[in-house]
């Protein structure tokens, strides 16, 4: 009887793990298996929530299913990437990866997740300089004009960023100590606010992505002083650099790129990392691009992160020798 017991008990221990190695590469190969989510932790509807929307739709081209954004604002960012990276770890959520919540923030203060521990990248989507704007009725036209002005009226200039700690807020900092100024910063959750208070005159000037300012540039709404570039943007051909503008210490880059949790299946984010580097191979997601004076930056996820590897050992000494940002 024990003898029958214990056949009964290891035929049933093998059907079970012949129904778990069935089931395993079924639920991979169904992935996936329902609309995909980028959280993006930017505002909605402003210049920078471009980025997002269009590598949704390309990259819902190349991995069969729906791509939807979610905005999830706050803290510079923070808010969203530390819900990212709570998310259910099964490749359906992916994170809206930004230099400010990978490079600049946890370089300066402690935050709820390890951008190296808890996130996989998947690649970079965007990668863009920034513009210094201020109203098209400013009475600066020049960055020398804005800098000799903020140096006899200390803290009367008032600069508006997409939030604390973010790339535009680093380039502030970067600005006030690179040219001897002081400043007033005024946080925003996100460009686009930043960017309407100039117009309508509640700030003096603000940092943006080029390839954001530039539709007010372009309508006569800003006027555009220097770009962060190592060369002049093609979107702003007249526009000096900050280095020939004389504060060459201002060399930012924001970049946007798609990471996924690190508890995610290893089958299913070397399924996402081939979905995305396809995406960066489009012809038509490339054009896109271009035509906004963007371009993916790295390409393959493994460059992507070796590319913030280097970013914050670059960005480390900058960043602790000012503080911690407010």
């Amino acid at each position: 009887m024990k003898l029958v017991l214990a056949l009964i008990g290891t035929a049933a221990s093998v059907a079970l793990a012949v129904i778990v190695l069935a089931v395993t590469p079924a639920r991979a190969n169904d992935y996936p298996s329902r609309p995909i989510k980028i959280i993006a932790p930017i505002a909605a509807g402003g210049p920078s929530d471009t980025a997002p929307r269009l590598v949704a739709q390309a990259l819902a081209r190349h991995i069969n299913q729906n791509v939807v954004v979610e905005n999830r604002t706050g803290a510079g960012g923070v808010l969203g990437t530390e819900m990212a990276a709570n998310a259910p770890a099964d490749g359906h959520t992916l994170l809206l990866s930004i230099a400010a919540t990978f490079t600049v923030i946890p370089l300066s203060k402690k935050v709820a997740y390890d951008p190296e521990k808890d996130f996989i990248a998947l690649g970079q989507i965007w990668q863009a300089p920034q513009a210094l704007v201020v109203n098209i009725e400013s009475k600066f036209k020049t960055a020398a004009e804005l800098v000799n002005y903020a140096k006899a009226n200390p803290g009367k200039l008032t600069f508006g960023s997409a939030g604390i700690g973010t790339t535009t807020h680093l380039s502030i900092e970067l600005l006030q100590r690179d040219a001897g100024i002081q400043v007033t910063h005024v946080p925003y959750r996100g460009t686009s606010q930043s960017v309407a208070d100039i117009m309508g005159g509640t700030i003096d000037a603000a940092f943006g992505d080029i390839s954001n300012v530039s539709p007010f540039v372009d309508g006569g709404k800003l006027t555009a002083l220097a770009t962060t570039g190592a060369e002049r943007s093609p979107l702003m051909p007249n526009v000096p650099t900050t280095a020939e503008a004389g504060i060459g210490g201002v060399r930012t880059v924001n970049w946007y790129g798609l990471h996924v949790s690190s508890k995610t299946p290893p089958d299913i984010v070397e399924k996402l990392k081939a979905a995305v580097l396809t995406t960066q191979n489009d012809p038509e997601f490339k054009a896109i691009l271009q035509k906004n004076a963007t371009s993916t930056g790295t390409v393959g996820a493994d460059a992507f992160e070796k590319m913030i590897q280097d970013e914050r050992q670059r960005l480390a000494p900058v960043i602790r020798s000012l503080g911690e940002i407010k």
